[in-house]
C-alpha cells in the first residue's frame, strides 16, 4: 500500500480551479513550447515583450499583463487557484502552462528562483521522448508497476500511465509543490492511474518495479534549489544514487531509464565510468547514449564548471536479467 497525504479542502478547491484553468486554456487553443531559462531571458528582454499581449505572454513567457487582456473566465479561475499576483501597473501569473504532445502541463512561472520551484524545459521534452522510445522498442517488457523518481510536473509518469492504463504508476518527489502539480497534470491528461507520493528516492514506497524512470537535477547549483542541484562536485551524485536505488528495487526483467546531464572534463565522462563500475559485474544489459553534446553552456562561465569543457545530456538504460 502507498500512503498519500490528504489535501486540505482549501487546497482541493485551488487545485480544482487550476485544473479548470488548464482546460480553459486548452479550449482557447493555447500552446507553448518552453525553452531554456537563458533563452527565455533573451526573448523577454525585447522591448515589445515588456507586457504580455496574449495568452502565451501571460502563461508561457510569464510577462506581466494589464487589466482586460484576459477573458473574464480565465481571470476568475486564476483568482480561485490563487495564481494571480499583483505587480505595479497590472498582474502576473504565478504558474506557466507548457505543451508536450497533446497535453498541457502546469508548472512554476519564470524565473524559477524559489527553493520549491517546479521546472519544465528542453530536458523535459528529451526525457519524454526517451521514455516513448523505450516503451516502443521491439521486445519491450509489459509494465505493471512503474515509478518516476523526482517527478517534477509529472510528464514522465503521465506518459507511462497513458501508455499502460492498467499499470500502477507512482510519481515520487521530495517537493510538495511538484506533487501537487503532478496530481493536477495527471487529472488533466486523464491518467487516473498516476499516484503522487512524497518520497526521497524510493524510501517512501514499497515493492519492486517493472520500470523506473528519472530526470533528476544534475547541475552544481550554488543556491541548492531542489529542482536543479544534483550534489557532488559536478552535480552527478543524485543520478548515481538513483542508479543504486533503482537497481535494488527492479523486478527481474525490469528496466531503468535515466535521463541526466554530465560534465565532460578533458574528454572524460566520469559519470559513465562510475556507472560502468557499478553495472559491469551485475546481471544486466545496459547502454548509454549522448542525446545532446552541449546543454546549459552558460554554466561553463561559473566557478563550479571551471574545469569542464561541456555539459552533455545523456540517457542510461539498464535492463535487469530474468
Amino acid at each position: 500500500m502507498v500512503a498519500m497525504a490528504k489535501a486540505k479542502p482549501a487546497d482541493e478547491q485551488r487545485d480544482a480551479a487550476l485544473l479548470a484553468l488548464g482546460r480553459e486554456l486548452a479550449g482557447l487553443g493555447y500552446r507553448f513550447t518552453t525553452i531554456t531559462p537563458a533563452s527565455h531571458a533573451r526573448v523577454i528582454k525585447r522591448p515589445h515583450n515588456r507586457w504580455a499581449r496574449d495568452l502565451r505572454g501571460v502563461f508561457g513567457w510569464s510577462c506581466p499583463f494589464r487589466e482586460r487582456l484576459l477573458p473574464a473566465r480565465v481571470v476568475e479561475l486564476m483568482q480561485a487557484a490563487d495564481v494571480l499576483e499583483p505587480v505595479s501597473g497590472g498582474w502576473r501569473s504565478r504558474v506557466r502552462f507548457s505543451s508536450l504532445g497533446k497535453q498541457l502541463y502546469v508548472h512554476s512561472a519564470y524565473p524559477t528562483e524559489a527553493a520549491d520551484a517546479v521546472f519544465f524545459g528542453p530536458d523535459t521534452y528529451r526525457f519524454v521522448a526517451a521514455i516513448e522510445q523505450h516503451l516502443a522498442a521491439p521486445g519491450a517488457s509489459p509494465v505493471r508497476r512503474a515509478v518516476d523518481i523526482g517527478s517534477g510536473a509529472g510528464p514522465g509518469a503521465v506518459t507511462i500511465a497513458l501508455a499502460y492504463p492498467d499499470a500502477e504508476v507512482l510519481a515520487v518527489d521530495i517537493n510538495d509543490a511538484a506533487l501537487r502539480y503532478t496530481a493536477v497534470n495527471a487529472r488533466a491528461a486523464g491518467a487516473g492511474n498516476v499516484v503522487a507520493v512524497h518520497s526521497d528516492l524510493l524510501r517512501g514506497v514499497e515493492g519492486e518495479f517493472d520500470l523506473v524512470v528519472a530526470n533528476p537535477p544534475y547541475m552544481n547549483d550554488p543556491a541548492g534549489r531542489a529542482y536543479r542541484h544534483g550534489g557532488g562536485e559536478h552535480g552527478a551524485a543524485l543520478s548515481l544514487a538513483i542508479v543504486d536505488a533503482a537497481w535494488a528495487r527492479l523486478a527481474a526483467g525490469g528496466s531503468l531509464l535515466l535521463y541526466t546531464g554530465v560534465a565532460i572534463i578533458d574528454g572524460r565522462d566520469a559519470f559513465r565510468e562510475a556507472v560502468a563500475e557499478r553495472l559491469d559485474t551485475m546481471p544486466c544489459a545496459w547502454d548509454y547514449r549522448e542525446l545532446d553534446p552541449d546543454v546549459f553552456g552558460e554554466e561553463l562561465d561559473t566557478d563550479g564548471y571551471a574545469d569542464a569543457e561541456r555539459i552533455a545530456a545523456v540517457a542510461l538504460r539498464v535492463c535487469k536479467s530474468h
